[in-house]
């Protein structure tokens, strides 16, 4: 349950990315892309621990 938690905020960071980049709206890119980055970092954090 928790790895598709963060396989559907990399997927939701990605779009806000892709988005922020149609629209010009840098801010938008960098919540996408801090969106990616935690759901990264979680992934590898409960793999890690193995649950």
């Amino acid at each position: 349950m928790t790895y598709l938690f963060a396989v559907l905020a990399a997927a939701l960071g990605v779009a806000g990315i892709v988005h922020g980049e149609a629209d010009d709206s840098p801010g938008l890119q960098f919540l996408g892309a801090a969106l990616v980055v935690g759901a990264v970092v979680f992934g590898v954090r409960t793999a890690r621990r193995g649950r």
